[in-house]
């Protein structure tokens, strides 16, 4: 069990350059933003697409929805070493650039090779931002503020999956109650509207890559990279200069000892180990917890539930809505009350919603009481998994190796992103709704035993102090 002193609380000052820090994480988290409409966009679009490419085997199905995963893994694998030689600055310029030209490829794709093909580089894109993003902001932000200039990130992840649902929504002609595969294919929406729906994302694509160009590196990176005098300046545009002086200390002295090279060996050293294995299994449970299920699978969902086409892109919208109004709600609590609490609350209410739907599912309630489920599960995620997981393996990480730890830990949540999405059609067609939601329940539940056990207390600490207690108290107990 890793053990931190919850009361000690870092002694760095408050009084910072608010809406410098506030403007700088916005434009670093238009990263996130693109992550969730790109990850979100395809759900809407699957009754239209799957018609256009003649998709009727689940495993092509489950391909075609679940490709863009293998990009993203390539993109958190190759995060963490470029990272930690370029810059977050760089790395997040190129995935701007992949968003953009890969939201154009998809949308002009003439057969399903290429669709994959570009589903895959638009993956890459989201594997660098979801990594780096939450990074550059860790390093940026005050502690005081951290986890919720961090959560801008999950908030700007939302609004990009409120602004795809949205966007299928109002782009799709409404579709005819008991229109038969054919009438769909033929429709405008078979032939040119699903296009539109992945060909929009290069507008925010490019407000995303012309405002990284107006950010700062980040100075932990400029620090460890031998030029003190820039990490120096941007700090004290942050917090003022004796902010800088103490914060430069703290930076200097976590990494004084250390070689400017990062292996990813020196992941397994000793007091790093435990470390590591907390980021991995925070980010698979993230994703192992089901909830993308729902939104990359909504359509099946609410098919079951009883909803036709129209309803259930009207629905899907409203669980947009759910999950920003919520994400709010973590905004204001993940600095006031801790990342624990709200990891506990959201993995046990998760297991206790997924319960009951898999009982309605059993019992074949449709309507209503499951749009409700649906909505009750979204905003207890949102509220607690979805933003703290990527505030606590943003900032458990030593500074000389956070972006190869980092990358290992996205590239795991990518991993179990892929085997959740891949094999819902399969275990949806073998065991049926009820079982599966069932499944997720039981995961949800040993995800709150783990973290009850084994989750320390980071609120209101510099990433320095993180590092001392965390790094520092496992090689004490090894």
């Amino acid at each position: 069990m890793i053990v931190t002193d919850p009361t000690k609380t870092s002694g760095l000052s408050t009084d910072y350059n608010r809406s410098y820090i506030w403007t700088i994480s916005f434009v670093a988290a238009l990263g996130g933003l693109l992550f969730g409409y790109d990850w979100v966009v395809i759900g809407g679009a699957e009754s239209f697409y799957e018609k256009f490419f003649n998709l009727t085997d689940p495993n092509w199905q489950g391909w075609a929805m679940s490709c863009a995963l293998v990009g993203c893994l390539i993109g958190a694998l190759l995060s963490g070493g470029l990272s930690d030689k370029a810059g977050r600055k760089r790395l997040l310029l190129l995935s701007a650039f992949l968003f953009a030209v890969s939201s154009i490829g998809t949308g002009c794709a003439g057969n399903f090779s290429i669709f994959v093909f570009w589903r895959i580089v638009g993956g890459v894109a989201i594997g660098l931002a979801s990594n780096l993003s939450p990074m550059y902001i860790a390093e940026v932000a005050p502690a005081q503020a951290r986890g919720k200039l961090v959560a801008i990130n999950q908030l700007t992840i939302v609004i990009g999956i409120l602004l795809a649902q949205f966007i299928n929504w109002l782009i799709a002609d409404k579709v005819p109650s008991g229109a038969t595969p054919q009438e769909i294919l033929q429709s405008w929406n078979g032939q040119t509207g699903w296009r539109w729906m992945f060909g929009v994302t290069a507008v925010p694509s490019l407000l995303f890559f012309t405002g990284m160009w107006l950010v700062p590196e980040s100075p932990r990176w400029l620090a460890k990279n031998g030029k003190p005098a820039k990490a120096r300046e941007i700090l004290a545009k942050i917090g003022g200069e004796q902010y800088a002086t103490q914060a430069l200390g703290e930076i200097n002295a976590t990494v004084a000892s250390e070689i400017r090279k990062v292996n990813f060996g020196d992941l397994l050293a000793p007091g790093m180990i435990k470390v590591l294995l907390l980021g991995i299994v925070l980010a698979v449970f993230q994703q192992w917890c089901g909830i993308n299920v729902i939104f990359n699978y909504a359509t099946i969902i609410f098919h079951n539930a009883g909803y036709d086409i129209s309803d259930t892109l009207k629905n899907i919208a409203w669980t947009g809505s759910v999950n920003m109004a919520f994400t709010f709600v973590a905004l204001g609590l993940v600095d006031r009350r801790g990342r624990r609490p709200l990891m506990l609350f959201g993995s046990m209410g998760l297991a206790v919603i997924y319960t009951v739907m898999g009982f309605c599912f059993q019992n074949q309630v449709k309507g209503l009481p499951m749009l409700l489920l649906v909505l009750a599960a979204i905003g207890c995620y949102a509220m607690s998994l979805a933003p703290v997981v990527w505030v606590v393996i943003s900032e458990i990480f030593p500074n000389r190796i956070r972006g190869a730890a980092m990358s290992v830990c996205v590239a795991s949540l990518w991993v179990a992103c892929f085997l959740l999405t891949f094999t819902f059609p399969k275990l949806n067609h073998a065991l049926g709704a009820a079982k599966t939601f069932w499944i997720y329940a039981g995961i949800c539940a040993a995800g709150f035993v783990f973290i009850l056990m084994f989750l320390p207390e980071t609120k209101g600490k510099t990433l320095e102090q993180i590092e001392k207690e965390l790094v520092g108290g496992a090689k004490a107990e090894g």
